[in-house]
């Protein structure tokens, strides 16, 4: 791990203002922040971990906790939630055993509600990684997990 970081931290120069393209770059490469690392990152840029932390949980998209191989992200805007989305929420989480905001133990995968998406004319919506999934149904999430599974073998 510690390999990754200073090959990392190797292409900035230890200044304050460099904090978000950091934490950043940490992500990209370890999918999360991990505490060893902003403890690393604390000493690198000699602030402390609290204002590392200050500045991370102000953004959302850094997040403390790894997420799986297939991150699923259900919408739960104004067009997704008037079409169920809670329910396709609580849906999805009895399928896969997890709450929102938890990684099976598998880390195959995870699950987080968001605000929106941008396809509320596909309302009730959800990602998984990068691939949209639209008009969801109670009655299709097995389905839906059934062909992820069934592409994810094909690929193979």
């Amino acid at each position: 791990m510690e390999d990754k970081l200073n090959e990392i931290l190797s292409s900035y120069k230890g200044e304050k203002s460099e904090l978000i393209p950091i934490l950043q770059d940490i992500q990209s490469n370890y999918g999360y922040l991990p505490e060893d690392i902003i403890i690393e990152l604390s000493n690198f840029l000699k602030m402390p971990e609290s204002e590392i932390y200050g500045v991370a949980t102000f953004y959302s998209q850094f997040r403390f906790t790894p997420v799986g191989k297939k991150h699923i992200m259900v919408c739960t805007g104004t067009a997704c939630h008037v079409q169920g989305a809670p329910q396709i929420l609580a849906g999805i989480e009895r399928h896969l055993g997890i709450k929102e905001g938890e990684v099976t133990t598998d880390l195959e995968y995870s699950l987080e509600s968001v605000g929106c998406l941008g396809c509320c004319a596909l309302a009730p919506c959800a990602m998984v990684n990068d691939e949209v999934e639209s008009h969801i149904s109670l009655k299709n999430i097995k389905r839906l997990f059934k062909r992820k599974k069934s592409k994810e073998k094909a690929s193979n």
